[in-house]
């Protein structure tokens, strides 16, 4: 009986300690960034491991990318980065809406920390793991409220480059 009770407390206690991440807390505005083409995939694309960039329309970031009617950055814009994407164990391009979840607010993005690629907040401080793939909170507020940076999808394209998406 009382290996019975101990099982049933381990169990208890793991089921528990099992963590959800709310990746969510940002609001999910349109997403939709063509760079499916080699050349605009090479001009504007990520190519090493921690190479990223910022996409933003309404700030106009990067400067000389040619925007469209067609062309949608979410709310606080899109950080691409070349991590682990985890469901094909390989690397590869992953992207995440650039709001920092914690302060939610379209004008409070996060920065990439070049000496161990995290993406930081300058307002809060929450380090968040993008290398990784996850976007999951490393430590500050966004520990606390367990607040992870929104994924968004990147579809490879036939014409060797790739589209970012939120669907």
């Amino acid at each position: 009986m009382k290996k019975i009770s101990l099982i049933l407390l381990l169990l208890l206690t793991t089921l528990a300690s099992c963590e959800h991440i709310n990746n969510k807390e940002v609001p999910s505005f349109m997403v939709r960034l063509d760079l499916s083409t080699y050349a605009v995939w090479t001009t504007y694309g990520v190519a090493g491991v921690g190479d990223y960039r910022y996409f933003n329309r309404d700030k106009k970031l990067p400067a000389n990318f040619p925007y469209n009617v067609n062309t949608y950055t979410g709310y606080g814009g899109i950080l691409l980065i070349m991590g682990m994407d985890g469901s094909a164990g390989s690397y590869a391009p992953i992207a995440f809406d650039a709001a920092c979840p914690v302060e939610n607010r379209m004008d409070v993005v996060v920065g990439i920390d070049s000496g161990n690629f995290d993406a930081v907040c300058p307002k809060c401080g929450s380090h968040y793991d993008v290398l990784m793939g996850s976007g999951g909170p490393l430590s500050g507020p966004a520990i606390t409220h367990k607040y992870g940076l929104r994924m968004l999808k990147v579809h490879s394209s036939s014409n060797g480059g790739y589209i970012i998406t939120n669907s």
